[in-house]
């Protein structure tokens, strides 16, 4: 059943208006367990649109399998979808930052009230990421050491290459997924490929780690696909590897290749002189989780990084 979240008049005329599609079983007990997957934080991040579409493709073909409540969310933020843009247009605030909201505050802030509201109570939320523009990544998800003792058991049903626990730290007040984790609901965050394209592997791959999750929860009775076991990664198993130099970032590796302490990952040219201004080594033994996919760089910036294989 699709149901409006919010709509709300501009001044164009024109409606904001945020849905959500929530399949449900056709005889419900109220004892249901719900997810929530969300999409579309960001306008230039569009690899949960295909896995919003691919999840209730999936449970329309067996419904009678479904014994939970999913709701989904494909573009919680329209306005920056439309636009093709990180941050809300008008008022260039990053709508992820915003959460929980309130209901007397500028759009952003209504938007994250309304969707908060919307999504409290609900067992689980699976919030899609697809990194940006400049750093392509492998499938992970990423969890905060506040919470990843009651998140570990259930991140690793969701067939990424990696769970990355981050220093609570280093995770700011103010995003879907921590606000959703202080008010009760197990949220992850999904990170993958780059932005404004879908990987269709990637989607696939998480998609089959959802209807894991939630077949592991009782939501789902279908039959399941072989779930990968992903790497355990905290920050100290994390190189990151910047540019010294300015120019043109040459790769000669790929992200998920393993790499050997000083084996060379790339080079970083000059095209005017037609020379190297640096060539660019590994750190240390592992594998590359992440790697520059936007070619032209300044100093400083992140080119790869690299993780050791440590698993749980």
């Amino acid at each position: 059943m699709i149901k409006t979240v919010v709509s709300l008049k501009q001044a164009v005329g024109e409606n904001l208006t945020i849905k959500k599609n929530t399949l449900a079983p056709d005889f419900p007990t109220g004892d249901e367990k719900r997810i929530c997957i969300v999409s579309g934080l960001y306008g230039d991040e569009i690899q949960g649109q295909y896995v919003c579409y691919e999840v209730i493709k999936r449970i329309k073909k067996q419904y009678d399998m479904l014994t939970g409540i999913v709701d989904v969310y494909p573009s919680v933020n329209p306005l920056s979808l439309e636009s093709k843009s990180r941050e809300i247009p008008g008022s260039e605030l990053d709508m992820n930052t915003l959460f929980p909201g309130t209901p007397s505050g500028v759009l952003g802030e209504y938007l994250a009230y309304s969707l908060m509201s919307d999504m409290e109570g609900a067992d689980f939320c699976v919030d899609i990421h697809g990194s940006n523009m400049y750093i392509e990544e492998i499938l992970q998800i990423r969890l905060d050491d506040d919470n990843a003792d009651k998140l570990v058991s259930y991140a690793r049903f969701l067939n990424t290459d990696m769970v990355w626990i981050h220093p609570s730290t280093q995770v700011k007040d103010g995003s879907l997924c921590y606000e959703l984790n202080k008010k009760g609901v197990k949220c992850f965050v999904s990170e993958a490929h780059s932005a404004y394209s879908i990987d269709f592997e990637y989607g696939n791959r998480l998609v089959d780690g959802i209807f894991a999750l939630m077949k592991e929860v009782g939501i789902w009775q279908g039959r399941i696909s072989y779930i990968k076991k992903p790497l355990l990664i905290r920050d100290e198993d994390v190189d990151y590897i910047n540019s010294e130099t300015s120019g043109i970032f040459i790769p000669k590796k790929k992200i998920y290749d393993k790499v050997r302490e000083k084996e060379v990952i790339g080079y970083v040219i000059d095209t005017i002189t037609g020379s190297v201004n640096e060539e660019v080594l590994a750190t240390k033994d592992g594998i590359i989780s992440a790697l520059r996919a936007y070619p032209a760089i300044e100093e400083g910036s992140l080119i790869t990084r690299i993780v050791e294989e440590v698993y749980e």
